[in-house]
């Protein structure tokens, strides 16, 4: 038996396991301090562009924090292949710390420059922490274990986007000019996240000496050379991309639907888009147990068709649910409790297909992220990781600039911004009736 298939076996049971605990806790508030403090700069945005009668300035917002994962994923890569993750994953909350004491600073000020800049630095601090963050789970843990690993990785993730989006709209309404009092419990997650990272073991670095080069700011050769050469492995890349481009559009476009088209509050809009959070972690947690310790790429086809089928219900529902139809809610609750008892029919429908909506996203999601991190060899695992956030976040970063254009030619051709959903639709449609690859099983022991 090899040293290898020794340490294969010594691992513990996934749910016994306190490294992959450790690491679930700290991306899990890492998770909610991010959209927490994005959720409230967007709706710093949309509230400013529909009191104001100014740009909506959501787009902006969406580049600025995309942006630094196109520049530094690859980086992140690098340092990811070069280094022992567990260090990474260490010294990025550590900065987050310090990122949570500058929001506290930039609130203060009470505009938007200072927050955009914040924001700025929350994403470059996520883009180097992604890479080590998912490739660390291949090392760390049995390969026949990853799809529930994932499940659960992304479930709670998305927890913490269900918290941390409800928990902006609230914070909002109930401190409306002093935002910095939220900076103390984001201080205080921080920290929670730092002490448990130290839980994360140790893993051998995947390329001891790696040299840095500059295409390790984009992708670099060898991930050029895998991904030209495994179509299989490019064509999940470039999937998963559409998913966060149409995912990059729905969050801002789910505000503006709810404060804009519905009239509701702000809190009942985070809730609103936080529904999204709940389907994807049930979503996510039902793929990782169906997958059955293989890539279960069926899951991606069913996902696909039912995100077509929400969004198109949630343009038609648009059409249906007139800015006259939502006026009959209150545009500010009188108890912040008060916002999760929907008050309409349209409220109602509303949440309820988002949910769906994000339920299908799950199952779409978690076999791609799987086949990302199984498929490269080990020595290429962080830079691979590094390569995915870096083609995600173009897409995002072209979700911010559609967002962009659709505002502006909607609002030139007093068009309702729910049909973007019907857009958003057409983009997955291809995918649900073309992409059909074999179920890959994942062996006990790794490559």
């Amino acid at each position: 038996m090899s040293e290898t298939e020794l340490k294969t076996e010594e691992l513990p049971p996934l749910y016994q396991d306190s490294s992959f605990w450790g690491m679930t806790v700290t991306q899990f508030w890492g998770a909610f301090n991010d959209n927490l403090y994005k959720q409230l700069v967007l709706l710093f945005c949309a509230q400013q562009a529909l009191q104001l009668q100014t740009d909506d300035r959501q787009g902006t917002a969406l580049a600025v924090f995309a942006l630094p994962f196109v520049f530094f994923s690859g980086l992140g890569g690098w340092y990811a292949d070069r280094h022992t993750k567990r260090t990474i994953v260490i010294a990025c909350k550590v900065a987050e710390i310090i990122i949570a004491l500058l929001a506290m600073a930039a609130f203060f000020t009470g505009e938007l420059l200072p927050l955009l800049i914040v924001l700025g630095l929350l994403s470059t601090q996520s883009a180097i922490f992604g890479p080590a963050k998912y490739g660390i789970l291949p090392e760390m843990l049995r390969d026949d274990d990853l799809p529930q690993a994932n499940g659960i990785i992304q479930m709670t993730t998305f927890i913490a986007i269900i918290f941390g989006m409800a928990s902006a709209g609230f914070v909002k309404q109930a401190y409306p000019d002093q935002l910095w009092k939220t900076s103390y419990f984001c201080i205080g997650i921080a920290v929670i996240g730092t002490i448990a990272s130290f839980w994360v073991r140790r893993t051998p670095v995947a390329h001891p000496g790696l040299p840095f080069s500059r295409s390790a700011l984009g992708i670099d050769t060898e991930t050029r050379g895998l991904l030209r050469n495994d179509r299989r492995l490019l064509s999940v890349l470039l999937i998963s991309s559409v998913f966060w481009f149409v995912g990059g559009i729905v969050q801002p476009l789910v505000n503006i639907f709810g404060i804009g088209q519905l009239h509701i509050s702000e809190s009942r809009t985070s809730l609103m888009a936080a529904c999204m959070g709940v389907g994807i972690s049930l979503g996510c947690i039902v793929a990782g147990r169906a997958s059955r310790k293989r890539v279960n790429f069926k899951l991606v086809t069913i996902g696909a068709w039912g995100l077509v089928a929400c969004l198109a219900a949630m343009a038609g529902f648009g059409w249906w649910a007139t800015p006259e139809a939502g006026e009959t809610l209150p545009k500010a609750d009188v108890s912040l409790w008060a916002s999760f008892i929907p008050l309409t029919t349209t409220e109602w429908l509303a949440r309820g297909i988002l949910t769906l909506l994000g339920f299908f996203a799950g199952l779409f999601v978690v076999p791609l992220q799987v086949e990302l991190q199984t498929r490269p060899p080990k020595s290429l695992k962080g830079r691979m990781i590094g390569a995915m956030n870096l083609i995600n976040w173009i897409g995002i970063v072209l979700s911010a600039l559609f967002f962009g254009l659709f505002t502006w030619g909607f609002n030139a051709l007093n068009w309702p911004m729910s049909n973007v959903f019907l857009f958003l639709a057409a983009v997955v449609l291809p995918i649900a009736i073309l992409y059909h690859p074999k179920d890959e099983i994942l062996s006990h022991d790794r490559p």
